[in-house]
């Protein structure tokens, strides 16, 4: 790391370049995140590849292998930013791709739908109406460990043995981790995928009991109308976060595409489109 080089800018640096050569590489002269059967996305692609350095062509990553390079490499630009802001949000986070099972039922907000999957099981007309969407599993996760007795009463006394027997945050009452933060990673959002994320959404939102986690989408999409399928609308997804949005609009802006222009700075003035560097900050509040 650059003497006094800022944390984020740096990760976001070293994130571009996990990416370019290994998820973002150029296939027969065209960005891998581009939809190769749209003008409009191979020029916006090609000139937001060429603003994050060029590089030779390789061969195209499955699709399968591509999203799963990109979550990994979103959990790695996670964990090089967020524990930085422990002065801002305390506590000891795990930031990772779930494991098991069980899907959103490890957590504490969702272990009851470990009942409900159970009975499901038993009862098939249960089970058709109930589907199993209720039962996805993140791409990323963000957890709080809980937190001994001894630290939350190290400045005076807080809890005893009599009161807050029922809080995940104290580790003596041997709860499931909360779910602090979902994020679902979308290297390319195309027509038949557009929804997965905010369908998604809906389920943590409508089958929570607790309070509710961070909802929010990263992706490599370069074509604006594309992201405004899942940016657009309040009330499921937290917030899209672009993995080069300057990048985007100087693009957009060079390419002279008055729609896309629009289209992105409306999205961008709405609070509804940021560049993948507020996201650290933004799951500290």
């Amino acid at each position: 790391m650059q003497d006094g080089a800022p944390i984020i800018r740096t990760a976001r640096e070293a994130f571009h370049r996990a990416l370019v050569g290994s998820v973002l590489t150029l296939s027969s002269g065209i960005p891998t995140n581009a939809d190769k059967s749209s003008k409009a996305s191979r020029a916006i692609a090609g000139g937001i590849f060429e603003l994050l350095g060029n590089e030779e062509e390789k061969e195209r990553l499955a699709g399968q292998a591509s999203g799963k390079a990109f979550e990994d490499i979103v959990v790695a630009f996670l964990r090089q930013t967020f524990p930085h802001l422990a002065h801002l949000r305390p506590g000891k986070w795990e930031i990772a791709k779930p494991t098991g099972a069980g899907g959103i039922a490890q957590f504490e907000q969702y272990q009851h739908l470990i009942a409900l999957d159970q009975a499901a099981k038993k009862d098939h007309e249960l089970a058709a109406a109930l589907g199993r969407d209720y039962l996805i599993r993140p791409d990323v996760v963000i957890t709080p460990a809980p937190e001994p007795d001894s630290f939350i009463n190290g400045n005076q006394p807080v809890v005893d043995a009599t009161v807050s027997k029922y809080t995940r945050l104290r580790s003596s009452n041997d709860g499931k981790p909360i779910l602090h933060a979902s994020v679902s990673c979308k290297w390319t959002i195309r027509s038949d995928r557009a929804q997965n994320a905010r369908t998604e959404a809906h389920n943590l939102i409508r089958n929570r009991k607790g309070n509710l986690p961070h909802i929010v989408v990263v992706t490599g999409e370069p074509l604006p109308s594309r992201l405004a399928a899942i940016a657009l609308g309040t009330g499921d997804v937290d917030c899209v976060y672009h993995f080069a949005l300057p990048e985007l609009i100087a693009t957009v802006a060079s390419l002279e595409y008055e729609d896309s222009i629009e289209l992105v700075q409306m999205m961008v003035d709405g609070k509804r489109l940021k560049d993948i560097s507020g996201l650290p900050l933004d799951l500290a509040v």
